[in-house]
């Protein structure tokens, strides 16, 4: 299957109605950071959110791991918040741990990383906010 790259608004509300568990890379313990506040937004959606960031175990109740891998279940969505530039380091456990939808937050793009995943059956959502989306879709 071909990748997809930043589907259409109506395959988006179709991702967020079926997703179960996000998982947000870069999550931060500061309650004023983006990552943050989205994190406590998609649980307050009842999605099953869980961090990676190496720094922090438990972020006020949401469960963290210090990387993808470590994950043990499996992630519909990876909803990341570092900059576009560390896009390409994370390729290589996306690729290991093949969730439905690699998701880039607003102002994050890397068509070269992503163009990897060609081929990998995972839909690439890039420069754009998941909170954003999901009120456009409710």
């Amino acid at each position: 299957m071909q990748q997809k790259i930043n589907p259409s608004d109506e395959e988006i509300c179709e991702i967020l109605k079926t997703a179960k568990t996000i998982a947000v890379v870069g999550l931060s313990s500061n309650k004023d950071r983006t990552s943050r506040q989205v994190a406590e937004f998609l649980v307050s959606k009842n999605y099953k959110v869980v961090g990676v960031n190496p720094a922090a175990p438990i972020i006020d109740g949401i469960p963290v791991y210090k990387s993808l891998s470590e994950i043990p279940f499996k992630i519909d969505i990876v909803d990341v918040f570092r900059r576009s530039e560390f896009i390409p380091d994370l390729i290589p456990e996306i690729q290991k741990v093949k969730p439905k939808v690699l998701w880039l937050q607003l102002g994050i793009r890397n068509d070269k990383a992503v163009s990897q995943l060609n081929d990998k059956n995972i839909i690439v959502i890039q420069d754009a906010c998941v909170a954003i989306q999901h009120n456009y879709c409710w």
